[in-house]
């Protein structure tokens, strides 16, 4: 039983299948930088405290810089049966230096430590994903100044509505990634506060200096209870809600891509370099990443409730069902980044057919409510305005006219005697359209 830094007071060997069902190496390897940058600030702080003797310090300090190398190089072999990252890195440790290996968990816990090693992991991955958000919103912004004259129709209830700027469009996109990068921005806040220091649950009574740990780590704070320090994951399920607001912003991009890229709305031409084709049919051409995004999204959903329901009925502290934290995070990490780098590329090489988008615009009788604007501008109130105009419509679709602005003013006075001339002023597509852009910033990205 010696294998096992725990084993001590065990007289059975682990069963086989345990081995398997409880380890966590398979995926928390990726964690190994994280884990030797945290204990080797750990090992500095139990040498300037006098916990351990500086020689020690040093030594385990060498050995931890020589794991990371050889982990980098390819050259550590990772065992199931030392169950997680850092168990594997220690039992290196003491392999290369001996005994004095041992001291490195002195004052400290898999509990704190996996805590810390999960806090340092995530607060970098938010900060690439802020900048990758970064990225792909200066895509978007750059796709919409190009096509800044270009005019679509608007839809609500996925009809024809009013006319609107695509730049318009696609700026909303901006907006929602600007508030997706302030949610991650604001996760961070909860997970740049130090663990290390809570042991298993109940501190420690070696003289440790936390604060000390904090600035060799560059954590702003440090955690005030023990108990909550080594069961908190609200940071990973925080993570994870603000990953599945992301997501649900991409797929509503992806639905309305999709739908664009299609002969019945022939709106934008996806390049070829992001879509796939048929085994079957030689003339398909599919938007397979605005697919797969729209179907990955409900995976980082339930790699996100997957997480609550592990934490909902867990007393305190530490218990091991937060080992499967892990996979969902890590899942979700993956699944964010390559989304958004390859929306970021994708939105460069996108094609937009202004002709047909012009030309959809104008469908749908989509100047009417300028029409009801104007006869209140002539004195009328709104709902008098409003039923003026539904009879107008009705008038159109009953003689297949196409557009309101299509009526002679004699057919126009026939509804309201108010309508003069300058009315073809207001049911202009491209007029109207611009003087309702006016009120919004739609060049400025804030990017």
């Amino acid at each position: 039983m010696a294998e096992k830094p725990w084993g001590g007071r065990f007289a059975e060997k682990t069963h086989d299948l345990l081995e398997k069902f409880s380890e966590s190496i398979s995926y928390d390897k990726r964690l190994y930088p994280y884990d030797i940058r945290g204990s080797i600030a750990h090992c500095k702080m139990l040498a300037k405290q006098e916990i351990i003797p500086q020689a020690d310090s040093e030594k385990i300090i060498a050995g931890l810089e020589e794991i990371l190398q050889e982990i980098e190089s390819g050259q550590f072999q990772f065992s199931e049966a030392l169950e997680d990252i850092h168990m594997n890195i220690e039992k290196r440790l003491i392999d290369k230096i001996g005994d004095v290996g041992g001291k490195l968990h002195t004052a400290r816990s898999r509990n704190d430590q996996v805590a810390l090693d999960t806090k340092l992991y995530l607060r970098d991955t938010i900060k690439d994903v802020i900048n990758l958000l970064g990225q792909f919103r200066s895509a978007i912004a750059e796709l919409a100044k190009n096509n800044s004259d270009v005019i679509m129709p608007g839809y609500t209830h996925l009809q024809r509505a009013q006319p609107v700027l695509f730049a318009n469009h696609m700026m909303a996109y901006c907006d929602m990634l600007q508030r997706d990068s302030e949610r991650f921005d604001d996760c961070l806040k909860r997970v740049n506060v130090l663990p290390l220091g809570a042991g298993a649950l109940a501190g420690t009574t070696f003289p440790i200096d936390r604060e000390y740990v904090a600035g060799l780590l560059d954590f702003p704070a440090i955690t005030r209870n023990s108990l909550d320090t080594v069961s908190d994951r609200d940071f990973v399920i925080e993570f994870c809600s603000a990953s599945s607001i992301l997501m649900m912003h991409l797929s509503r991009l992806s639905e309305e891509l999709i739908l664009w890229s299609s002969d019945e709305f022939d709106f934008i031409e996806i390049s070829d370099a992001f879509c796939t084709g048929s085994s079957i049919m030689p003339q398909k051409k599919n938007p397979d990443i605005p697919e797969l995004t729209r179907g990955k999204t409900g995976r980082v959903y339930g790699n996100l409730i997957a997480i609550l329901t592990v934490m909902k009925g867990l007393p305190l502290a530490y218990n091991r069902d937060m080992q499967e934290d892990k996979e969902p995070l890590f899942d979700t990490i993956d699944t964010v980044m390559i989304s958004v780098q390859l929306f970021t590329e994708m939105m460069k090489n996108i094609e937009i057919n202004k002709g047909k988008m012009f030309a959809a615009a104008g469908g749908g009788y989509s100047t009417a409510t300028e029409v009801a604007d104007y006869l209140v501008r002539k004195g009328l109130p709104f709902r008098d305005a409003h039923a003026v105009v539904g009879n107008i419509v009705k008038y159109c679709i009953s003689k297949d006219i196409a557009q309101v602005g299509d009526l002679s003013l004699d057919e126009f006075r026939g509804f309201s005697d108010s309508i003069e001339n300058d009315i073809y002023e207001y049911v202009d597509l491209v007029k109207s359209t611009i003087n309702k852009s006016k009120l919004f910033k739609i060049d400025d990205a804030g990017v």
